[in-house]
């Protein structure tokens, strides 16, 4: 199966950096992250081609057959314009359409510096990822993607699911499969993200994140700049891609900073 899409090429290129196993089966390609169960985007089909009326079923006992354990069901759909997918097969059995657009540049327009004093280098010591762990779960939203669903208060099973999350963001970093960084505020991590080359000459961002108590002031632009410029000359990239929600603030900041929008990306989630 050839995938069209530039959003699901770099997703896959990811998990298989992170170890993930891929499994190509011709009209679909099975994602399976054994090391972390719960993680909905790396346990999960891709679709060769939007279904047909009265295919949900078929998919549905396909996800069941490969991962019984699952609580979750995850589905992409290789094509690169959203209006070429029908939601009515999946909403019908409770799935939520995820839509995001596919952003990319060959050069990084600088920012304005910071409202905020900061500095930004790589993630490297084992304080800088347990701050980075912290962060993460500051960040957390409940109805983020990727990852269970949740309350006000952080469950065991989102825990486990991030500590495996970030052991494999630092086994990446600290044998030069990824880059990480983060920006520093008086000692303190306030917000990282990770850049990952994904073949190609293509290098992909990750996870976007900001200390709530941190945001508006600059920070992320400066760090997807600083991983951008790392990118395109010591990482060799000749092409930054970057995923978004269309609707969401940040969209219109990677707009800014010379991110042209490239395609649409579409997947279906249906949470525990």
């Amino acid at each position: 199966m050839d995938v069209v899409s530039l959003g699901y090429q770099t997703d896959l290129a990811i998990r298989r950096t992170e170890g993930s196993q891929i499994t190509d089966c011709g009209d679909h390609i099975v994602v399976r992250t054994e090391r972390n169960p719960g993680y909905w985007w790396g346990n999960f089909i891709l679709l060769a081609e939007p279904p047909r009326a009265g295919e949900a079923d078929r998919w549905l006992a396909r996800f069941a057959a490969l991962f019984p354990a699952a609580r979750h069901r995850t589905f992409g759909v290789d094509v690169t314009d959203a209006a070429a997918v029908g939601e009515a097969g999946f909403a019908a059995a409770g799935f939520r359409a995820e839509r995001n657009v596919v952003l990319t540049a060959s050069s990084v327009i600088q920012p304005r510096q910071p409202s905020l004093a900061v500095r930004v280098r790589p993630l490297a010591t084992g304080d800088d990822w347990r701050q980075s762990a912290a962060l993460r779960l500051a960040c957390f939203e409940p109805d983020a993607a990727a990852r269970p669903a949740a309350g006000p208060d952080v469950s065991a099973d989102e825990q486990e699911f991030d500590a495996r999350k970030l052991a494999v963001r630092r086994q990446l970093t600290e044998t030069g499969r990824a880059a990480w960084f983060g920006a520093f505020a008086a000692g303190r991590l306030v917000a990282q993200l990770g850049l990952v080359p994904a073949g190609h000459g293509l290098a992909r961002y990750q996870d976007v994140e900001t200390h709530p108590e941190f945001r508006r002031q600059g920070l992320a632009g400066l760090l997807v700049w600083r991983a951008g410029t790392y990118g395109l000359t010591d990482l060799g990239a000749v092409r930054l891609v970057i995923v978004a929600d269309p609707g969401y603030h940040a969209f219109r900041l990677y707009q800014s900073l010379g991110f042209g929008r490239a395609e649409d990306q579409v997947g279906f989630e249906q949470t525990p």
